[in-house]
């Protein structure tokens, strides 16, 4: 991609964010994806993960910061629900499309063809190396201005009705603290990946107590444990829909 049109698109996104970045190199690293990089060794690029790394933590923390504040009479467990369904991998890949982060994402030619692009997992790394990076340059508080800005409706909707994406790893931490008298210990635990970098398949066991109770599989390793936990849920005869 040529100098001018990136430069071009990256001045659009940052108007769609309201977000100026003082370091625009910090946004180009956010934008760009490992597979890119992998394909272009000889610029020595910089991929996004350590940035979705930081941006993790930093979306948890505004989010967490914000709700607290603004449902000062809710119990811990609402508000860790409320956190979890607006922080989760689907959450952040619509508010990601909402937005047409993808649009703006550098891709490897392998994770272009397979419509990486559109994929939830890319899209909700990239948002999050988004946020790593706003954080990085211009601080917390307006970095915490964007992320409620592009979640607060997910936020309200989720307090009224409780439940945005169906989050089966909660579900299933909520199922075994009523249902047993003591706390058991899940484990998520990677067995098996497939595929190429640009389209890799993660395989997981969701163990309990050491005890192997479900099996999941999915495009990142976040997809793969929610579908190890979804089919827990299953066997135990638990109504999650």
């Amino acid at each position: 991609m040529r100098r001018n049109n990136r430069e071009k698109l990256m001045y659009h996104l940052q108007n769609e964010l309201n977000f100026t970045f003082k370091n625009i190199a910090l946004l180009n690293e956010a934008l760009t994806h490992s597979s890119y990089v992998n394909e272009h060794r000889k610029f020595n690029m910089i991929h996004n993960e350590r940035l979705e790394f930081l941006g993790d933590s930093v979306l948890n923390l505004a989010v967490s910061d914000y709700i607290y504040k603004k449902y000062p009479y809710d119990p811990e467990g609402n508000l860790t629900k409320i956190r979890a369904n607006v922080v989760c991998e689907s959450a952040l890949a619509l508010i990601a499309k909402k937005i047409k982060l993808g649009d703006y994402l550098l891709l490897g030619k392998g994770e272009e063809a397979t419509g990486g692009r559109d994929r939830a997992s890319i899209l909700a790394d990239a948002l999050e190396a988004l946020i790593g990076a706003m954080y990085l340059d211009k601080g917390f508080k307006k970095t915490q201005n964007v992320v409620i800005r592009l979640l607060e409706k997910e936020i309200i909707e989720v307090s009224k009705k409780g439940e945005l994406f169906i989050d089966y790893k909660t579900k299933l931490q909520e199922t075994l603290q009523r249902n047993r008298n003591r706390k058991s210990e899940i484990e998520y635990k990677i067995i098996k990946e497939e595929g190429p970098d640009h389209d890799k398949k993660f395989y997981v066991l969701a163990l309990i107590d050491k005890e192997e109770f479900g099996k999941g599989y999915g495009r990142s390793k976040k997809e793969a444990e929610q579908m190890a936990a979804k089919e827990v849920l299953i066997r135990m005869g638990v109504k999650y829909e």
